[in-house]
């Protein structure tokens, strides 16, 4: 794999030369920004033989890539034997990627990329320091086609309507929420191509990129007209027509947006979300009308979710921590006794979840990593690569489904057997901020960044830290990861701050990675509801929608306060009271002993 990752980068060498091309940027992302891609634009990937989900690639005369601390371990791996050097992101005298375009851009060279893959954020942020240098800047090069043998093409899979009833907004209502916005705004139009708020807009879901049931598309929304653009193998099919023919929007080829784009006359502001929409679209609209740059007002109203689907979120979730809950049963009581695996862990997972009512795919692949593996956040086991499970140690598991009624994650770390008195403290400190944060009761107005430390708190008294953040929004049969609301504690430049408000739903998720020896995430999913007024104002809380207990084998009880004691026997009673009534009898006296009390 380092030998072909070498060939195609010399490759991508003697194509920049032809262009006199000093420097070559290739991003992650699609042509919506999305942080998971389908096949066809693993481009990065491919070039780099880096696997994880976020990351950035300069090739030059020496090529580097950044990536975030998740990937570290993983990138350095994967990397290795390569060539292209690891920049981590964050970490102390490490340049960012802009840093280092400043110090190396030299003037008369020349800096590419596909502006179709970029965000106008991070156009624009390019193109100021290309200009500061003396630098030229090509935007509509893209040499995956040139480089990339047997590409695969690009996903164009059946779209699913959802029924009105689940959606709790009809398309109608949700049209009209968005155009006060454009008054509000005083815009004309809004052009969108963030995949997931298009989906929660016109109420339909697609299958073009996995586990996201997201369709390749674009929107732009007038005070009068909507137009949707879906690729025509999705849309041409007589469901989609009947259903465009009883609905306020007009479908239209994916393909041709560049077109509608120059031929459609504006008279007023075009809004564009500077974070989400890429470069290249960015640049063909500004010849010809004002841009008005600003978050898309959908990527909010999407993060409230309606009492509709938070009533279908409820249920999805229990019968969801069910199948977490036999999983825990399962692996606990056959480690060492049958022949199991990594991958076989997770596939047993997996195959729990595909017999739950309701379940349409995964959410993300199952992460099973053991040992010392699970100390990369992103692990990813392989049949080729994968640690056979005995019994001792610990198994990490990250696993979450998407269902006809909400989108779920869960992380849990089981003892399989012996495990060090090291190991029973980082997994109680994650335990306590896990639960802390659950229990916090906070003012309206409060973001992430002031919750943050609830969860993090124990480690940090440990001199211990996880280089992720705390929690990410999740989506309603849409993205396992969504905005804007997140928590996390470090302040991350040209990165929003979200307030929490009633209806977002948010992971809690902290742990401790030590490398070459262990993993610890445990992690439960909640729902921002609201709390007490009083004359201070009006208080918020979390509802915790997940319900699989802490293995308790792993809790060193003499760490924990009156308080956390409290806490963690609290939750055990819920989680025995909303599983117990769907289990057989031996299940319940099984869940009634791991919820027991400490």
């Amino acid at each position: 794999m380092k030998a072909n990752v070498r060939e195609r980068l010399q490759r991508m060498h003697r194509l920049m030369q032809e262009h006199h091309m000093q420097y070559y940027l290739v991003t992650t992302a699609d042509y919506h920004n999305s942080e998971y891609v389908g096949e066809y634009f693993k481009f990065r990937e491919y070039m780099s033989g880096f696997t994880g989900s976020n990351g950035d690639l300069l090739i030059g005369e020496e090529s580097g890539l950044w990536t975030d601390g998740r990937y570290f371990i993983q990138a350095e791996q994967e990397l290795e034997g390569s060539g292209i050097s690891l920049f981590r992101m964050g970490e102390e005298k490490v340049p960012e990627l802009t840093e280092y375009l400043k110090e190396h851009l030299r003037e008369g060279s020349r800096l590419g990329f596909d502006g179709r893959c970029i965000s106008i954020q991070m156009g624009k942020k390019l193109e100021k320091i290309a200009e500061e240098n003396g630098a030229g800047l090509v935007y509509d090069v893209d040499f995956s086609g040139d480089v990339w043998e047997d590409r695969p093409v690009l996903s164009a899979g059946p779209i699913l309507l959802l029924e009105e009833e689940i959606c709790g907004m009809t398309v109608a209502e949700k049209l009209e929420h968005v155009r006060k916005e454009l008054k509000k705004e005083d815009c004309e139009a809004l052009l969108l191509n963030k995949l997931d708020d298009i989906m929660w807009l016109f109420n339909i879901r697609g299958s073009d990129v996995p586990c996201n049931p997201v369709a390749m598309s674009y929107a732009v929304v007038t005070q009068k007209e909507a137009w949707l653009f879906l690729q025509k193998q999705s849309s041409q099919t007589e469901a989609v027509k009947g259903w465009e023919s009883k609905q306020p929007l007009t479908i239209l080829d994916y393909h041709d947006l560049s077109a509608f784009l120059e031929e459609y006359e504006f008279s007023g502001k075009v809004w564009m979300d500077e974070r989400q929409m890429n470069y290249f679209l960015y640049k063909l609209v500004e010849e010809k009308a004002e841009v008005y740059l600003k978050d898309a007002p959908t990527e909010l109203m999407k993060a409230r979710k309606n009492e509709e689907e938070l009533r279908q979120i409820r249920e999805v979730y229990k019968k969801d921590s069910l199948a977490v809950c036999r999983f825990m049963r399962w692996v606990k009581e056959n480690a060492g006794r049958i022949p199991m695996t990594e991958c076989s862990a997770a596939e047993y997972m997996d195959d729990l979840r595909r017999k739950t009512e309701g379940f349409l795919e995964l959410s993300f692949p199952t992460i099973s990593g053991y040992r010392e593996n699970a100390a990369m956040m992103h692990y990813k086991a392989t049949e080729q690569h994968q640690k056979e499970i005995v019994a001792e140690g610990m198994l990490l598991v990250d696993s979450g489904g998407q269902y006809m009624g909400g989108t779920t994650d869960v992380t849990r770390t089981f003892a399989l057997g012996s495990v060090t008195q090291e190991m029973k403290n980082h997994f109680t400190a994650v335990a306590v901020g896990m639960l802390r944060l659950m229990d916090a009761r906070f003012l309206q107005g409060c973001t992430g960044k002031n919750l943050d430390i609830l969860a993090r708190g124990p480690l940090w008294d440990m001199g211990i830290d996880y280089k992720c953040g705390t929690g990410h929004g999740i989506g309603y049969i849409l993205n396992v990861h969504e905005g804007p609301q997140r928590i996390i504690w470090k302040y991350a430049p040209g990165a929003k701050e979200a307030v929490l408000e009633e209806g977002m739903i948010l992971s809690n998720e902290p742990g401790v990675y030590v490398e070459g020896s262990h993993g610890i995430r445990t992690e439960n999913i909640m729902a921002v509801k609201k709390d007490v007024k009083t004359g201070d104002g009006q208080f918020l809380s979390f509802e915790c929608l997940t319900f699989v207990p802490l293995d308790l084998d792993l809790v060193e009880v003499s760490m924990l306060e009156n308080k956390d004691r409290e806490r963690l026997n609290r939750y055990h009673r819920q989680v025995y009271e909303q599983i117990s009534p769907m289990m057989e009898e031996e299940e319940r006296a099984w869940l009634r002993q791991v919820t027991r009390p400490v």
